[in-house]
């Protein structure tokens, strides 16, 4: 069974630059495929580690539907055995990880199917790696819906706000508040300015109840690569950012990819 490590935060705070990283960590260290689920509908995970997504969760869903209603099932499979299939045509496999992205559904209504088919397929996807990571989108929402239950590890991620940390923490009471089934819990404060901000706002945390696993800096490499198109998963080893990251990863995974 997967170890599933999972992503939460408000928009706009590097959740997806991180998760896109996690990946490129893991597979540096333990040489495994590992299993990418962009939960979020406005799906950017790809471009974070430079892929192509041929379909989506939301884009195959009414396909599926119109293949079931039309009574035309190819070879008389029965509805899970499409959704089975049309699921698995959607799996981007690229050089040591596959990537399964929700995106958006077709036509009205909310986005409850596209991800109660996540959360599904995730759980019988996770059989067949070692490792999942989870983007999961801006807010709350998903954890209202449950989205996120069952992982090992989730991150809340924070940009370097007193605003952005009280948002952290109202996602880690509602994370108790539902009794989501997750392992450790932790904070990183992403894009912090200096060394006096990062003591001031991992002391703020702190105080609120929360386990900061570290802070990144601002780190210019990571906007100037977003801003040409380069995804964020080739930034160069030197990078302040990837170092900070690296060693909180180092840190809280250490008994995990010793094992693999």
């Amino acid at each position: 069974m997967a170890y599933i490590i999972a992503f939460s935060g408000k928009g706009g705070t590097g959740k997806t630059t991180l998760a896109g990283l996690t990946i490129r960590y893991l597979m540096e260290k333990t040489g495994k495929v590992v299993l990418g689920v962009d939960a979020d509908s406005n799906s950017c995970l790809n471009l974070a580690v430079g892929v192509e997504v041929h379909a989506t969760i939301g884009g195959i869903r009414e396909t599926a539907l119109e293949t079931i209603r039309s009574g035309s099932r190819p070879g008389g499979l029965t509805t899970e055995e499409i959704f089975d299939y049309q699921i698995k045509q959607t799996i981007v496999e690229a050089s040591g990880f596959d990537l399964l992205v929700m995106g958006r559904p077709e036509g009205q209504g909310c986005y409850c199917a596209a991800n109660n088919i996540i959360r599904k397929y995730t759980d019988k996807l996770a059989d067949d790696y070692s490792f999942v990571i989870i983007d999961n989108e801006a807010g709350m929402e998903h954890l209202s819906r449950r989205t996120s239950s069952g992982v090992d590890l989730m991150f809340i991620v924070s940009d370097p706000t007193l605003k952005g940390i009280k948002t952290a923490k109202r996602i880690d009471d509602l994370i108790k508040e539902l009794s989501l089934q997750t392992g450790q819990l932790f904070l990183i404060i992403n894009r912090v300015k200096g060394p006096d901000d990062a003591v001031k706002l991992k002391d703020y945390a702190e105080g609120l109840g929360l386990i900061v696993a570290g802070v990144i800096p601002d780190d210019e490499t990571v906007f100037d690569m977003d801003l040409n198109g380069r995804p964020v998963v080739e930034i160069p080893p030197e990078s302040p950012s990837l170092k900070a990251f690296y060693a909180i990863l180092d840190d809280v995974l250490k008994s995990r990819t010793a094992s693999g």
